[in-house]
C-alpha cells in the first residue's frame, strides 16, 4: 500500500543527517545517520512501492533541501530574524496525461503532497513541520515547474504570555501555511533519477484566529533530486475541446468561523457572513463575479467596546454597530471540481473603522455536483488578515 511506503520513506529520511550529501550552508539538524543507512531505506522502499504501481507509471518522489531568509515584511518582528533557515521538502506527485479534460487543458499538471521541515535559527520562533496538498504547473517544454500548495503547518514554540512572549508572529501551534516553489527540473537524467533547482517561498499565519499573528514568509534557494517510478512511455491524450457557454448564474453561500482582534487576550469570537452574487462564464477556465456580502463579526463588538473604554480620545461610541456591508468583484478559476476564487470588496456599510474600507478574499471551492459546493476562503485587508472563513453554498 502506497500509506506504507509514506510511512518507510519518512522514517528513512528523518533518520540521515543532511550535511553528509549537501554543503554545509544547507545543513539540517536531523538525527546522525550515515548515507548508506539513508540510500538503503530510500531504496528498499521505493522497490517496494514500485511493485505495487508498476502498471500505473505515473508518480515521482522528490526531496529539496533550502537554505534562505526569512522577510522582513513587518518590522514588528525585526527581533526575529536572526539566522538564515534552512529544512527540506518532500514531495509526492501523481502524473497526468489527460484522461479528463481539465488535465489537458492545465498541460498534464501533476498533484500530490508535500511535507515541509524549517528549522528558523531562532529559538524564540522554534521550527515548523507543515503538511500540504498540491499542484505541480509545468511551463517552457515541462522544464519550469510551478507547485502551488496550502495545508496546515504545526509550530513548536507558538507564542506564551509568560514563557515565550516575544514570538509575535506565531499565536497558535497550528497554523495556516501556503508553499510556492518555482523549479527548474529534469526528470531523467539517470536511468529515472533527475534533479531539481530553484526557489521557494514558505508562508506561515493562523489567519487572527488567535493572536499575535504578525505571520512569517521564507523566501529560500532549494537544490534537491527527483526519483521517478516506472518509465515514461505512457503518451500524452489529447481531445477535441469543447466550447463551454452558461447563463449568468445566481450564487448564496454562508461563511462562518471564529477570530480574534490584534489585542492579545481579547478572546476568540464566531462571525458569520451572508453572501450573494451573480456569475458569468467566460469559457472553460474562469468566471467573473459581482455580489455583496454581510458580516456580523463579533470580534468588533468585543473591540468597540474595549476602544471605547480604553481610547475616550477616539470617540468610539459604546453602541456602535458591529455590522458590515460590503460590495465586490471577483473572479473564478475552474480546475476539474475545484476552483480558485479571487474577490475585491469595498464596504458601503461602515459605522467602525476596522483596517479601511476595502477588503479582499482569496481561496478553494469545491464542487459537489452540479450546484452545491464547499469553499474555504482567507478574508484580510491588504496583507492583513482577518479571519479564514469555512463556507457552504449553492450555484443556480
Amino acid at each position: 500500500m502506497f500509506r506504507h511506503f509514506v510511512f518507510g520513506f519518512m522514517f528513512g529520511i528523518s533518520l540521515f543527517h543532511i550535511s553528509s550529501f549537501v554543503p554545509h550552508f544547507l545543513y539540517v539538524p536531523l538525527p546522525s545517520m550515515s548515507l548508506r543507512v539513508f540510500l538503503f531505506f530510500l531504496f528498499f522502499t521505493s522497490i517496494c512501492f514500485s511493485q505495487e504501481v508498476k502498471n500505473t507509471k505515473n508518480y515521482t518522489l522528490d526531496v529539496s533541501p533550502f537554505y534562505g531568509s526569512i522577510l522582513l515584511h513587518n518590522t514588528d518582528i525585526s527581533h526575529l530574524i536572526t539566522e538564515h533557515p534552512t529544512g527540506f521538502i518532500l514531495g509526492f506527485n501523481r502524473k497526468t496525461y489527460g484522461e479528463k479534460e481539465w488535465e489537458q487543458l492545465y498541460n498534464y499538471p501533476d498533484w500530490g503532497g508535500s511535507f515541509v521541515y524549517q528549522d528558523t535559527r531562532n529559538p524564540t520562533l522554534g521550527n515548523t513541520y507543515g503538511l500540504y496538498a498540491h499542484y505541480n504547473f509545468y511551463f517552457l517544454k515541462r522544464n519550469l515547474q510551478l507547485r502551488i500548495g496550502q495545508g496546515i503547518a504545526y509550530a513548536t514554540n507558538p507564542y506564551d504570555r509568560v514563557g515565550n512572549f516575544r514570538n509575535n508572529a506565531y499565536g497558535s501551534r497550528f497554523m495556516s501555511s501556503t508553499a510556492l516553489m518555482l523549479n527548474y527540473q529534469r526528470e531523467r537524467i539517470f536511468k529515472n533519477l533527475g534533479v531539481q533547482a530553484g526557489i521557494s517561498v514558505l508562508h506561515y499565519s493562523n489567519a487572527n484566529v488567535r493572536a499575535p499573528n504578525t505571520s512569517t514568509n521564507t523566501l529560500a534557494f532549494n537544490l534537491g533530486l527527483v526519483y521517478s517510478l516506472g518509465d515514461e512511455s505512457v503518451a500524452y491524450m489529447t481531445t477535441e475541446k469543447q466550447k463551454v457557454t452558461e447563463p449568468f448564474r445566481y450564487n448564496l453561500a454562508f461563511r462562518s468561523g471564529i477570530n480574534e482582534s490584534d489585542n492579545i487576550g481579547a478572546g476568540q469570537f464566531p462571525f458569520y457572513i451572508v453572501s450573494a452574487y451573480a456569475d458569468k462564464r467566460l469559457g472553460r477556465k474562469s468566471a467573473l463575479q459581482l455580489g455583496t456580502d454581510v458580516f456580523f463579526s463579533n470580534f468588533l463588538k468585543e473591540l468597540i467596546r474595549y476602544q471605547s473604554i480604553s481610547f475616550p480620545e477616539n470617540n468610539v461610541s459604546p453602541d456602535t454597530d458591529f455590522k458590515r456591508v460590503g460590495v465586490f468583484l471577483g473572479h473564478e478559476l475552474f480546475i476539474s471540481r475545484l476552483s480558485v476564487i479571487t474577490q475585491l470588496g469595498y464596504y458601503v456599510y461602515y459605522p467602525f473603522d476596522f483596517e479601511g474600507r476595502v477588503y479582499n478574499r482569496i481561496g478553494l471551492k469545491r464542487y459537489f455536483g452540479k450546484k452545491w459546493f464547499g469553499a474555504i476562503t482567507l478574508k484580510s485587508h491588504a496583507a492583513a488578515a482577518e479571519a479564514v472563513e469555512f463556507g457552504v453554498g449553492i450555484r443556480l
